[in-house]
């Protein structure tokens, strides 16, 4: 919650901003202050701009903020840290979206880093080292994702693995995934 902060002093004191005539006057020496306690703040929170819009460094309640900035759809199982590193590293994911890797890392951000993630596509764009040779993949169009986690509930697990790879999988490619959670395949 951002507001007054007692005892926050404004590094620009407003009566410093007057004419030299007024800054002697009494009244606004003594009716000024009550405005510099309002605008201390924000001079604050633009000094320290960088920290705000850092997901590293943010305060909780604006980590979900800027999530919005960097089109992420926050889940509410996803501890802090996890929020954090997945807003941080979005713009590198959206550059990256639709290719192997990048559905891998999307895929891995939002499983948790003790996942076991296995991306595989159908080979939609191939090319053969020998001429008139077979192009490697299948004929049918999709993307194949594997997950294995250590823990947690499965049905939750793969409905927020589904939000992720329908974000970042081509959307004219059907998605099979496959969650398998302590060894137990589903």
């Amino acid at each position: 919650m951002r507001g007054m902060v007692p005892g926050l002093t404004s590094p620009v004191p407003l009566i410093t901003r007057l004419p030299a005539i007024l800054q002697e006057d009494e009244f606004l020496q003594r009716f000024l202050p009550a405005f510099d306690d309002a605008v201390a703040p924000v001079y604050a929170a633009l000094d320290n701009l960088a920290a705000y819009v850092t997901p590293e460094y943010a305060p909780s309640d604006f980590v979900d903020w800027l999530a919005g900035w960097v089109d992420i759809a926050v889940d509410e199982e996803w501890p802090e840290a996890q929020r954090r590193r997945i807003i941080a590293d979005a713009a590198a994911l959206h550059r990256r979206a639709g290719t192997v890797g990048g559905i891998r890392d999307a895929v891995q951000l939002a499983a948790g880093p003790d996942a076991v993630i296995d991306v595989a596509e159908s080979g939609g764009v191939s090319w053969s080292a020998t001429p008139g040779g077979s192009l490697p993949g299948t004929a049918d169009a999709a993307v194949r994702i594997s997950i294995t986690v250590p823990d947690g509930d499965e049905p939750s697990i793969r409905r927020r693995l589904e939000r992720v790879a329908a974000g970042v999988v081509p959307a004219h490619l059907p998605v099979e995934l496959q969650v398998a959670v302590r060894g137990r395949a589903s």
